[in-house]
């Protein structure tokens, strides 16, 4: 089956007053429907430059992307993009943050009652039902990220798009949401790009875990396909030795080869 991302022979480089800065070379990388594939590496290494490109914010210097078929040429909602931060508008609801997009990408064909029901459902999914009438200000931050995630869910995306979306959060309310994330994950069989600096986080989250070498000029410099039966358990994970040897393989590619290479 034809992958639903491809990124081939990608290079960004970025013009800077002291000249040319590269930041990424020869990326390729096949992302398929109902994969969870996340980015790490350290500072710098260009994850979120890659992000950006599948995202369509960015586009590469050299290269290309396709999605669905089609080039990566802007920003669409075949996929959705959830920020460090969430990004919200405080003077709207929480409701209203994400009925906004689901106006503009389901508006023209379908009523405000269809619009309401696709809105209250993707609150309900992220359980945050209970305050869809209340502003951000008057919510935490982990409540925050869950309306963002919503507003993701809510239009549909073929992929959904994560930069460290909990990255700024205590480690308690990052457990809750990361347990939260795969329940989602599980209903919709989401397809998703994530950029974390967390290695647990990457174990537990992933199918594959793509990692980066250091910058400038970063490219993929080993994937390691993470085969534990899904759905995860956070508890029964901490206890598997299988989930240890992931997590030693990652630490080993940035602690040992990436920092041994920068020295």
């Amino acid at each position: 089956m034809k992958p639903l991302v491809q990124v081939q022979d990608v290079g960004m480089k970025f013009d800077t007053k002291n000249g040319s800065f590269v930041a990424l070379r020869d990326i390729n990388l096949d992302i398929s429907e109902g994969e969870v594939i996340t980015l790490i590496g350290h500072s710098g290494c260009g994850k979120s430059t890659l992000l950006n490109l599948i995202a369509g914010l960015t586009l590469p210097s050299s290269g290309g992307l396709i999605c669905n078929g089609r080039e990566i040429a802007g920003p669409g909602p075949e996929r959705g993009v959830v920020f460090q931060n969430h990004s919200l508008l405080p003077w709207l609801s929480c409701f209203d943050n994400v009925y906004l997009g689901v106006e503009r990408v389901f508006g023209a064909k379908e009523g405000r009652a269809k619009l309401k029901e696709r809105t209250e459902a993707a609150l309900a999914m992220v359980h945050m039902d209970h305050a869809m009438n209340k502003f951000p200000h008057e919510i935490s931050g982990g409540m925050k990220q869950r309306v963002g995630i919503a507003r993701a869910f809510a239009i549909e995306p073929k992929i959904l798009l994560m930069d460290e979306p909990f990255g700024a959060l205590d480690a308690l309310t990052r457990a809750s949401l990361q347990d939260e994330l795969i329940g989602v994950m599980d209903k919709t069989g989401a397809t998703v790009v994530m950029v974390t600096h967390d290695v647990d986080e990457a174990v537990l989250l992933s199918d594959r875990v793509v990692m980066m070498t250091n910058g400038p000029a970063a490219t993929i410099g080993e994937i390691l396909q993470v085969k534990l039966a899904k759905p995860r358990n956070r508890l029964a994970l901490a206890h598997d030795p299988q989930f240890a040897e992931y997590r030693a393989a990652i630490l080993e590619f940035l602690y040992k080869k990436q920092l041994k290479h920068a020295a």
